[in-house]
């Protein structure tokens, strides 16, 4: 399983209706303070997120995919959205 697999297992959990994970690595490539960890922009629809500020949406996924935070993955750019935030 490569790492986006991996991701996306990882935040199935959260039962998305949408979910789009773009492995941005190559744009980062020499960027100072990366020691080889994946660059990945995530935008993600889950029901869960309703009535949660984005904070809280940030820390769910966060939660998800903190062990492998810094080694595997450098940096995320992170879109929660709810559906009724869609409305």
């Amino acid at each position: 399983m490569n790492l986006t697999e991996t991701i996306k297992a990882r935040l199935a959990v959260l039962e998305p209706t949408s979910l789009e994970i773009q492995d941005d690595s190559a744009l980062h490539a020499g960027h100072a303070g990366n020691t080889g960890g994946g660059h990945f922009s995530i935008k993600i629809i889950s029901s869960q997120f309703s009535q949660k500020s984005s904070i809280m949406r940030h820390r769910l996924i966060y939660q998800l995919l903190t062990d492998l935070i810094p080694q595997q993955i450098h940096a995320i750019s992170i879109l929660a959205i709810s559906p009724t935030d869609l409305i």
